[in-house]
């Protein structure tokens, strides 16, 4: 008998991380790799974020803390949450993790009972289902299809709840696709809700700010303010801000579960690390101008993926909303074989070929619930990105 859990033989380890792991393998063995797998900005945090945390520690800010964050920080959030979303939340509200998915998975497994739903729409961003595992709950996958730009419908969150359905899992602008739900789309998704008043909603925000064209974020609980009850508003500093590494998440709700989701916590990880929550208070009070500046330049990038991938015969790459990420379909590649002799059956041998044929490393569609695609992550200076394009042009081209 294994000394193991069974509950580890319901997931799997990140595809995301395999990925960037792999490529950082064939790098130290001396292969010339680009890699467009990771899922963070290539930015440095800003200066006054780390002059925040510099000043925190020069003030001795470093003892423990509330196990779901300082007050400071709580307050901040609830500002930001009035200031950009129209929610009213007090500081017993929020809960502070290590990181959004501390957030998420806390209230998972504040909230699942074996038997119970969570519905994901694929292409999912790849934690959500095996936090659902984790937590004793079963993924139930809600496909999107590519020609409404992989964002569900109405009809197709009617069909997927059933009385067992506890959450939705809704994400916007979306990973892997970085595709945004415009208001009125998800009114539509809200109306359905409307009807299910059994169904809770988890929004997790976390590319609020990486948005382009005009394109105007809005959250569930924004849209129609009578799920406000049932809503869990989850966001983070990681990507806006360039704060990946600090780890710090959030999310706003009702009192009943943050404190559930607190006393999880208290007996885990305890308070997320002082001094980021410290240069957080900063990254939400402080200047945004940055913001703008970065959403230029990734702009810029995802219409150069975009149109560089679209020119290649055998790909369909639609031009996303928001996040630093494109999913184009590899359908018209599917069958063929690569000039070392894969078969391309599937959009993992597609990645795996592309990595050990050309260096480019990217993250097949399989893993993120909808295939055959693949993702890239264009957070990544332009130089790299047009030669990485170029290799996927020249290994598709060789296809027979």
């Amino acid at each position: 008998m294994s000394f193991l859990a069974k509950s580890l033989a319901r997931v799997k380890p990140s595809p995301t991380i395999a990925v960037t792991t792999k490529a950082g393998e064939l790098k130290a063995a001396g292969k010339d790799v680009i890699g467009l797998g990771a899922g963070e900005p290539d930015f440095d945090t800003p200066d006054h974020i780390k002059a925040a945390a510099i000043a925190a520690i020069n003030a001795g800010k470093t003892k423990y803390t509330a196990p779901d964050g300082i007050v400071e920080l709580k307050q901040a959030i609830c500002d930001k949450l009035k200031r950009d979303n129209g929610l009213t939340y007090t500081t017993a509200q929020v809960s502070v993790g290590a990181g959004g998915k501390q957030t998420l998975y806390n209230a998972l497994m504040a909230t699942l009972n074996e038997g119970d739903e969570v519905i994901i729409p694929a292409p999912y961003w790849v934690s959500y289902p095996d936090m659902v595992l984790l937590a004793g709950g079963t993924p139930v996958t809600a496909p999107a299809k590519a020609e409404n730009d992989y964002k569900l419908t109405a009809d197709e969150l009617e069909a997927a709840i059933t009385p067992k359905t506890k959450w939705l899992i809704f994400n916007s602008p979306s990973n892997p696709t970085g595709a945004g739900y415009t208001r009125s789309e998800l009114k539509a998704l809200t109306d359905v809700l409307m009807k299910h008043p059994h169904v809770w909603v988890m929004s997790d925000d976390m590319y609020e700010f990486l948005a382009y064209d005009g394109f105007e974020f809005c959250t569930p609980a924004e849209v129609e303010p009578e799920l406000y009850e049932r809503t869990l508003t989850c966001n983070g500093v990681s990507k806006a801000y360039a704060m990946t590494g600090w780890r710090i998440g959030y999310a706003a709700g009702p009192v009943e579960l943050i404190s559930a989701m607190r006393k999880i916590q208290s007996q885990s990880t305890s308070n997320p690390c002082t001094i980021s929550q410290w240069a957080a208070v900063e990254a939400l009070n402080g200047t945004h101008d940055f913001v703008a500046t970065n959403n230029v330049i990734f702009k810029r990038r995802r219409d150069l993926v975009v149109k560089a991938l679209n020119a290649i015969e055998g790909i369909t790459c639609p031009t996303p909303e928001g996040a630093f990420y494109v999913y184009p379909s590899i359908a018209g590649l599917i069958g063929k074989t690569s000039e070392a002799g894969t078969l391309i059956d599937t959009d993992e041998a597609f990645a795996t070929a592309l990595l050990e044929e050309t260096g480019v490393a990217v993250v097949f569609g399989a893993a993120f619930g909808l295939s055959p695609c693949f993702r890239v992550s264009y957070a990544t200076s332009d130089e790299a990105l047009t030669e990485a394009c170029a290799r996927i042009q020249k290994f598709c081209a060789a296809l027979t």
